[in-house]
């Protein structure tokens, strides 16, 4: 019997999995960067302990330290969650040495598809469908030219040791497909400690389906139902949900035998993902993930169980609960990811305070995973997830209804998010139609990523905000601006960037706006706002602060700049484009000092939150000087290269 479990994980998966080991009794121990020392995960658990830096490679993924905090501890177990040493041989074969129950399958599982070739021999082998390609060990350049020309283009570079997108590259043409190569190895060997490689034939349109497997050491498996993991930006998951719609009962039956064989081949305990590439009516594996896969509560909303403590008792030796006959499904779930990052500008993440934070209640179908709080800081050293939003609906119709009302009641001040392209993707017809393929984000991306705001709404709710906000002290700007309630009949509302005024009229305001007069009515109630505009009720989030105030309505967030506010354009240079988009490291420089380059050449590349980003000349000129060293860490706009405008 286990009693005493270390998480080495952090953010939302050590807070989910702290919850259900509470739930059993297990004492919960946490470990933290000096990034995380006031984490939610530090403060869920019983005990937590420092294990380094903010940086991954010298916290949380040093295996021999974190051992020494178990040890010390006195645990009994350890749960690696995902990512970090989730999928890591060495560290569960140290665990078992140790003594320590690994929460997850036997170190000679992991090694077997933690490399992509020699999972596809196993799979081979297990009978079990594969995408032509090359899966071998020799790597050099012109060999590995050759096997793509062989296999024909477009074909797919994927780290061999990777997942969630990192160290992956479409290569369309041949002549691209060199410094495809060289970004891809060069991407898997910073995610994942090795640079080798694998090629596949790329699948146009295909879809993403999934089955999750179970096993114990006593010889059974079974596999919990599919998900649908199409809906994908930069081959990482936005949306899932399960069951998989528009599969036949034969394909489904098909599907999860296929992984339950996969799982059986390599001798597998504990919760397993077999990941498939399904086009039409074929099906072909893709990987296995050897551990609790992010998207799992789908699973558990739809088959009613706990696939954390599942994979406790199957740690402490006991058989599954369940057989294949016993397992049944009831309703559809969806899961959507809430990150910090602006769909505008390509996805790019943020990094930040999150100075409002509100979900909706849980309940009724409705479920929150996160690993932060209001006031909390989403740190530019990981990755940046704010929460995952869960819903359970009767069918897929209803559930997709829950997501996007639930969606609309997520609210947050701070730094940017994804939750109206969420709230737009979740109405699009053709997903609502059924889950479209795999691309489908990358060919809507412009109409999914219209912010669509509604902008005089925005600004009357934020006048709604200002006028509602309580009497000021007189030395603050409010109080400079001649601003009293009851006390004028005129305001100006001091707008940076909007042309609006207030008159007191009987029971609220009439705002002009836009040509246009509103009858307005306010109250704001801390941060909550409800305002009847014209007859119309509505209700909305506001953040009132001396310099701005923010609209939080339905998916929407929007700012509004006051006039005493002193702040630097977005685009103020000119050479705005070789300026760092985000805090990180230079990685390579493209180009000699010296070289005449044209608009839109590629210039130098920067690593962030494990992805490379190339920043592009501005304009036709010389490039005359590099500020930072290959290595060097940057700042959010710090300037990366100097090019000199051809006169």
């Amino acid at each position: 019997m286990l009693t005493k479990i270390l998480v080495a994980n952090r953010g939302e998966i050590a807070c989910r999995v702290m919850r259900t080991a509470k739930k059993l009794g297990l004492t919960t121990v946490a470990v933290y960067s000096d990034a995380d020392a006031n984490a939610m995960h530090v403060k869920t658990a019983d005990e937590a302990y420092h294990i380094g830096p903010a940086p991954s490679k010298e916290s949380y993924l040093v295996a021999d330290r974190i051992l020494e905090v178990a040890k010390a501890a006195g645990v009994d177990c350890i749960h690696p969650g995902y990512g970090f040493l989730s999928e890591n041989e060495v560290f569960a074969k140290a665990c078992e040495a140790a003594n320590i129950a690994f929460i997850g399958p036997l170190a000679s599982s992991i090694e077997a598809m933690g490399s992509k070739t020699r999972a596809k021999e196993i799979m081979h082998d297990a009978n079990v469908p594969l995408v032509p390609g090359y899966y071998g060990d020799k790597q050099e350049d012109d060999f590995l030219q050759a096997e793509a020309e062989k296999i024909g283009f477009p074909v797919l570079i994927k780290a061999a040791y990777g997942g969630g997108g990192k160290g992956m590259r479409v290569v369309r043409e041949s002549s691209e497909f060199l410094s495809a190569l060289h970004g891809a190895k060069r991407e898997a060997a910073a995610s994942f400690g090795n640079n080798l490689v694998l090629l596949e034939r790329f699948v146009d349109k295909p879809r993403h389906v999934e089955v999750q497997v179970f096993a114990d050491s006593h010889g059974n498996c079974v596999y919990l139902g599919d998900r649908d993991c199409s809906l994908q930006r930069r081959h990482q998951k936005v949306i899932e949900e399960a069951p998989a719609p528009g599969l036949s009962d034969a394909m489904r039956k098909a599907m999860g035998e296929a992984a339950v064989r996969c799982a059986q081949a390599i001798n597998y305990r504990g919760a397993g993902t077999v990941e498939f590439l399904l086009c039409g009516d074929e099906f072909f594996f893709m990987e296995m993930n050897t551990r609790l896969q992010v998207e799992h509560p789908v699973t558990e909303m739809v088959t009613d169980l706990d696939l954390v403590e599942w994979q406790l008792m199957v740690a402490a030796g006991e058989q599954l609960p369940l057989t294949q006959e016993q397992v049944s499904l009831s309703g559809h779930s969806f899961e959507a990811r809430i990150y910090a990052e602006d769909p505008e500008e390509n996805f790019m993440p943020f990094s930040g305070v999150l100075s409002h934070l509100s979900f909706p209640e849980a309940k009724d179908g409705v479920r929150i995973d996160t690993g932060v709080q209001q006031g909390d800081e989403i740190s530019p050293f990981y990755d940046p997830m704010i929460a995952k939003l869960i819903v359970h609906g009767k069918n897929r119709e209803q559930a997709l209804l829950k997501l996007k009302s639930s969606l609309e009641q997520v609210h947050l001040c701070g730094l940017k998010s994804n939750i109206a392209f969420l709230h737009h993707l979740a109405g699009h017809p053709t997903f609502t139609a059924g889950a479209p393929d795999t691309h489908f984000i990358d060919t809507q991306t412009e109409v999914l990523t219209q912010s669509n705001t509604p902008l005089d709404k925005m600004v009357l709710l934020a006048s709604a905000a200002y006028l509602s906000h309580q009497q000021p002290c007189k030395n603050t700007v409010w109080g400079n601006l001649g601003f009293r309630l009851n006390q004028t009949a005129k305001v100006d509302l001091p707008f940076a960037d909007h042309v609006a005024c207030a008159y007191q009229s009987q029971g609220g305001w009439k705002v002009s706006f836009n040509e246009q007069i509103h009858q307005i009515e306010c109250a704001l109630n801390g941060h909550q706002l409800t305002v009847v505009i014209d007859g119309a009720r509505l209700h909305a989030s506001a953040i009132v602060t001396e310099t701005a105030i923010t609209i939080m309505y339905g998916p929407y967030q929007h700012t509004v700049e006051l006039k005493s506010k002193h702040y630097i354009s977005d685009h103020e240079h000119e050479a705005a484009p070789l300026a760092a988009p985000l805090n990180g490291t230079v990685v390579k420089h493209l180009l000699a000092v010296g070289t005449q380059v044209n608009k839109g050449d590629a210039v130098v590349i920067i690593e962030a939150m494990k992805m490379e980003y190339t920043l592009n000349a501005p304009f036709d000129g010389t490039l005359t000087s590099y500020c930072f060293a290959e290595g060097e860490l940057v700042s959010h706009g710090d300037m990366l290269a100097i090019v000199e405008e051809q006169d």
